[in-house]
């Protein structure tokens, strides 16, 4: 059962209004950050929001675009009260044609972004009226004559549909004196950051009241995603604290996205680290052969090594011993049979290489002779090679014989070793073989091979343990021998 299980109900219920508050918060955030991208949408499908919204983002009609539709929406009153071709209606033609030219030079649109709401009327223009030039065709289409002609009712129907929606969406947004724009946002902010600031606080208290051991930043940090739920900016960031949150309150189960992430970052940092450590080791190790570290501790006598012994034990021996013990006691009486066939086939071919056994093979019954005396020299031998095993592990003279043979065996290799004057040849080899496997194997290790590897290690996770047997029997007859 989840910690979160084993709350009490009141504690739930406490979680999941608070996951609520924030995720409101957060849908608010999301609506004001992408608000000026979606106005033009919301200006034509639903004004009540740009009316209601507007404001907080320091908003407004732009008095040029607004003078201009004003202009023409007094048109069509004086169109419909004096007629098209009356003096009056001639006068407010001529002003919107120079009205459209300084629309076009002063680009009233640049200031919200909007440039190329000014360019798809321009084309728009253009295309209806026929001309190639945008200030000749807005100057014919404001002309009595071109009005006459094509239709009062038609070209106004036309400009209302294509071209008034464009210019109306055009707005003037104040800038304050710090040269950014004025964003009033913060006063429907300040009532959710405030609840969080409190509740933040009064979980720090609780959290440092149950862990006394740890600082004020410790206690604050315990929760530090919700950090971001009571600063003022880079409020997207509260989609993390809201994620948290509504996984806690058991609102969503975000289990697979949070192994998934967690699966990226071991990926991500495993690869480097991996080729770090190793690197390092190398590098080492490269470094010991090129100062002579290593030779010099082969050659020189266990008794002069400078080596830390934590159970005066020597590991490699008391290693060697177990292993001897093992093959010598367990897996040799059971390969006896196929050492036996081994010898017994050997015997045979010595045998059929002598001219003078070839010629006796014709002889009734040497054959069969031969096949038993053949089995009977294998399992001699290989009885008398077991019991002189057997012997050599058990007796300590035998023990200490192999002792000396080793040691003398590692003086002289030393000794010859230096007369041959081949230790350097060997530190390079190795230096060069080291400097290899980093080329060709640690450098290659890709994000595929780090991703096997976790997902091995997640597998051998959900598997039983398998106990490992010591055969600490073995292991205590070779530390009372030592």
């Amino acid at each position: 059962m989840s910690k979160l299980k084993s709350r009490k109900p009141g504690n739930l219920w406490f979680e999941r209004l608070m996951a609520i508050t924030a995720t409101v918060n957060l849908g608010l955030v999301l609506f004001d950050l992408s608000y000026v991208n979606w106005r033009d949408f919301y200006f034509r499908r639903v004004p009540q929001i740009t009316h209601i919204y507007d404001p907080i983002k320091s908003i407004e009609p732009h008095r040029d675009t607004k003078a201009y539709l004003e202009t023409i929406a007094a048109l069509e009153e004086q169109v419909s009260q004096t007629g098209l071709n009356s003096p009056q209606v001639k006068t407010k033609l001529a002003e919107i044609s120079r009205l459209s030219t300084e629309m076009i030079d002063s680009n009233p649109f640049v200031g919200a972004g909007k440039s190329g709401t000014l360019e798809k009327i321009k084309n728009r223009m253009r295309e209806h009226v026929g001309k190639k030039s945008a200030k000749q065709a807005f100057a014919t289409f404001w002309s009595s004559e071109y009005l006459s002609k094509q239709g009062w009712i038609q070209e106004i129907n036309f400009f209302n549909q294509q071209i008034r929606p464009g210019i109306a969406t055009n707005y003037y947004r104040k800038i304050g004196e710090s040269g950014e724009f004025i964003d009033n946002f913060w006063l429907i902010d300040l009532p959710f950051v405030l609840i969080f600031a409190l509740e933040l606080l009064g979980r720090t208290f609780y959290i440092k009241r149950q862990n006394r051991h740890l600082s004020w930043l410790e206690t604050i940090l315990w929760r530090w995603y919700d950090l971001f739920l009571v600063i003022p900016f880079w409020r997207w960031l509260r989609v993390l604290p809201v994620l948290v949150r509504l996984d806690q309150a058991q609102l969503i189960d975000l289990h697979l996205v949070r192994k998934q992430i967690h699966q990226g970052i071991v990926a991500n940092f495993a690869e480097e680290i991996t080729e770090i450590v190793v690197v390092r080791v190398i590098n080492q190790m490269q470094g010991s052969i090129q100062r002579g570290d290593i030779t010099r501790w082969i050659l020189q006598p266990e008794k002069e090594r400078a080596y830390i012994d934590i159970n005066n034990i020597n590991e490699v021996e008391a290693i060697t011993g177990l292993l001897v013990q093992t093959i010598v006691n367990q897996v040799l009486p059971k390969i006896q049979p196929e050492i036996n066939a081994i010898l017994r086939h050997n015997i045979e071919t010595a045998f059929q290489q002598v001219p003078i056994y070839r010629n006796l093979l014709m002889l009734p019954g040497v054959g069969q002779a031969q096949s038993q005396l053949s089995e009977q020299l294998a399992n001699q031998i290989t009885t008398n090679l077991y019991i002189a095993l057997v012997s050599a592990i058990k007796d300590p003279v035998a023990a200490k014989l192999s002792s000396q043979l080793l040691e003398k065996f590692t003086t002289v290799l030393g000794a010859e070793i230096q007369e041959k004057h081949v230790i350097a040849e060997i530190q390079s080899l190795l230096n060069d073989f080291l400097e290899e496997v980093k080329i060709n194997y640690v450098q290659r290790l890709s994000q595929e091979d780090i991703d096997q590897i976790i997902e091995q290690t997640r597998q051998m996770r959900s598997q039983a343990s398998v106990p490992t047997v010591v055969n600490k029997g073995a292991l205590s007859e070779i530390r009372d021998r030592r």
